[in-house]
C-alpha cells in the first residue's frame, strides 16, 4: 500500500471509530483527506435525511449537522492537539446531543414539551460545565489548588441551577399551595433563594 493509502485508511479508521482521537498530529494531507470525508460523509448523511418528511427529517438533519460538527472538531484536535481543541470537541458533543434532544421534543405537546425542552437544557448545560471543568482542570497553566475549585464550584452552581430550571417547570402544571410547596422544595433542594 502506498504511503497516501495508508494515511487515508488510517484516518478513516480514527473517523469510524468516533470516540479517540489521534494520538500523533495530523499532517496536512491527512487534515485534507479526512476534512473531504467529513464533508462527503455529511452531504450523504443530508441526502438520506431529505427522503424522510416532518419531524423525523428535523431529528436527522440535526443529527447529520451534529456529526458533522462533531467530527470537524475532532479532526482539529487531531491536526493541533491541544487543551483548547480538546475543550471543543466536548462543547461540540454537548451542542450536537442538545439540538437532537430539542428536536425530538418537538414530537411532544404542551406541558410534557415543556419539560423536554428543559430536560435538554439541563443536560447540555450539564455537558458544557463538565468540559468548561475539565478544560480548567487539565490545562498546564493551572497551578494553584484555589482556581481547580472555583472551576468545580462553577460547574456544581450551573448544573444546580439548570436541575431546578427542570424541576420548577415541573411545577408549571400545579396550582395554589401544592404548587408554592413544589417550588420551595425545589428551592430548598438545588440551592436556590
Amino acid at each position: 500500500m502506498t504511503k497516501f493509502n495508508l494515511s487515508a485508511l488510517t484516518i478513516a479508521c480514527c473517523l469510524a471509530i468516533g470516540s479517540g482521537t489521534v494520538a500523533a498530529a495530523t499532517s496536512k494531507a491527512e487534515y485534507k483527506t479526512a476534512k473531504d470525508e467529513i464533508a462527503a460523509k455529511y452531504k450523504s448523511d443530508k441526502a438520506t435525511c431529505a427522503s424522510m418528511t416532518g419531524n423525523a427529517r428535523d431529528i436527522c438533519m440535526a443529527q447529520a449537522k451534529g456529526d458533522q460538527s462533531v467530527e470537524r472538531a475532532k479532526l482539529e484536535e487531531s491536526y493541533h492537539p491541544s487543551y483548547k481543541h480538546r475543550y471543543a470537541v466536548r462543547v461540540a458533543q454537548a451542542d450536537a446531543t442538545y439540538a437532537v434532544a430539542k428536536e425530538k421534543c418537538d414530537d411532544l405537546a404542551g406541558h410534557d414539551k415543556d419539560v423536554c425542552v428543559k430536560e435538554a437544557k439541563a443536560a447540555h448545560v450539564s455537558a458544557k460545565a463538565d468540559a468548561k471543568l475539565s478544560e480548567k482542570t487539565s490545562d498546564a497553566n493551572v497551578k494553584a489548588r484555589g482556581e481547580k475549585a472555583d472551576a468545580r464550584k462553577d460547574a456544581s452552581a450551573d448544573k444546580r441551577a439548570a436541575d431546578y430550571a427542570v424541576a420548577k417547570e415541573k411545577c408549571e402544571p400545579l396550582a395554589g399551595d401544592v404548587k408554592a410547596n413544589c417550588i420551595k422544595d425545589a428551592k430548598a433542594r438545588y440551592g436556590q433563594s
